[in-house]
């Protein structure tokens, strides 16, 4: 869901109409080479933070900078509550258009059947930013791949691929647009299941240090239903290198989640302003 993205897409495999997230994120970044003085508020499109949309922003973290965003949510599902964290997701710019991104385990406890707690998987991954282009679009390609390090309940039990294309175009000074289009190869019941995902974001700057989206995403797997989410969202730039994030998701299809509601705080670096998937 928004900056959580589970393995086998963002909207995950719900099976009830009804699907509820609350929670809070943290996030840390040190730009060893780029003045804080050129930080800006969050936007998918020019900045680098990949929460709290569903949408990756298209731009990577600037060379030498290391970014960390992690948080806890809580989901509820079917009379089912489920907390996990730390959702850390680790960016680190090793080139001026390159990042290696590392998504370590989450822990999902499971308020209701304690027996389906447990560490979910690792992954790491490579950002490519490919913009920006001549006619304005910033994108980027992000290949990652996960590894079955979490429990047998929660782990998906194969090494599961993944390849996501973000794209940004600024319309004007205070609107941006954005999309992402994505392929999962997801491991469910020991067989692969590809799910395509494409999502459309547009961005309206209210002020200078305050932003907010609204974001439709759609997974589209080979096994099940497709899965629909309408999400919006809002973000407020607390610091140079901290930034507040809300955002309420709600599902048009029975397979995706009905509601989602995220609260987090999240560090802009240089222009720095997203299951756990990288």
């Amino acid at each position: 869901m928004g900056g959580r993205k589970t393995r086998d897409g963002a909207l995950g495999n719900a099976s009830s109409y009804f699907h509820w997230t609350a929670g809070v994120h943290f996030g840390w970044n040190d730009a060893f080479t780029r003045p804080r003085s050129a930080c800006k508020c969050w936007c998918p499109g020019t900045d680098r933070t990949d929460r709290p949309a569903v949408t990756n922003s298209s731009v990577v973290v600037p060379a030498g900078s290391l970014q960390v965003e992690g948080g806890f949510l809580e989901t509820g599902n079917q009379g089912q509550s489920i907390v996990d964290g730390p959702e850390s997701l680790i960016r680190f710019g090793v080139a001026s258009k390159t990042e290696l991104r590392f998504t370590a385990p989450d822990y999902y406890y499971n308020l209701s059947t304690r027996g389906s707690s447990g560490f979910g998987d690792l992954a790491f991954g490579v950002k490519q930013q490919l913009g920006p282009t001549p006619h304005g679009f910033d994108v980027s390609v992000i290949v990652f791949i996960s590894f079955p390090t979490g429990g047998a309940t929660v782990s998906s039990g194969g090494y599961d691929p993944g390849l996501q294309v973000p794209w940004s175009c600024s319309l004007s000074t205070h609107w941006t647009a954005a999309a992402m289009f994505s392929l999962y190869w997801a491991t469910q019941g020991g067989t692969r299941n590809l799910t395509g995902e494409a999502t459309i974001l547009l961005d309206r700057r209210l002020t200078g240090p305050w932003d907010a989206f609204v974001e439709y995403a759609g997974d589209f797997p080979e096994l099940g239903g497709p899965r629909h989410l309408l999400h919006f969202g809002t973000a407020l730039k607390v610091t140079k290198r901290q930034q507040l994030d809300f955002h309420v998701g709600v599902g048009l299809s029975p397979a995706a989640v009905d509601e989602c509601y995220c609260l987090k705080p999240s560090p802009p670096s240089g222009r720095v302003a997203e299951s756990s998937q990288l």
